[in-house]
């Protein structure tokens, strides 16, 4: 249930900061809070230290870049454009492949940093672990007029 509450507070952070206007520290806050599992890290004390002078300094795009390189290590940021008053943001797991073969995920924004922060959000909505069993679960909700036939041919 844990993680149905995650993706879901994944896919409204991502509608939220589709329609923000730009980046505060509130944004910040509930972006790190809702889609960050490593931050603060232990281990990687220097990134996260690095992470909290840009938030503090209030350099978001830098501090959304590091916590892609923090959060996604095996992510890497594809493509930055901006075209006709909106920044575009792909990220990417395969950098090298041509755009046709690779399958990476985009997000676009008036703002830079909130078009990063956008695709950061959805990779984690994505990536997040699936809470599906290992053995398939049958439907209870037969058809009461399902019979089942044997179609073999043994002749």
């Amino acid at each position: 249930m844990l993680l149905l509450k995650a993706h879901s507070n994944c896919v409204e952070l991502g509608d939220r900061l589709r329609t923000a206007n730009a980046v505060t520290a509130e944004v910040m806050s509930e972006v790190i809070g809702v889609a960050c599992r490593r931050f603060p890290s232990m281990g990687q004390t220097d990134k996260t230290a690095r992470i909290e002078r840009l938030l503090q300094s209030e350099a978001w795009t830098d501090a959304a870049l590091a916590l892609i390189d923090l959060e996604l290590p095996l992510w890497q940021v594809r493509r930055l454009a901006y075209d006709e008053g909106e920044w575009y943001c792909a990220l990417s797991r395969q950098r090298e492949l041509p755009d046709w073969l690779d399958r990476s995920i985009e997000a676009r924004h008036s703002d830079l940093a909130l078009a990063i922060l956008s695709a950061f959000v959805e990779v984690q909505r994505i990536s997040a672990p699936s809470s599906r069993p290992s053995v398939p679960v049958v439907r209870g909700d037969l058809n009461p007029l399902y019979e089942p036939v044997c179609c073999d041919n043994f002749g």
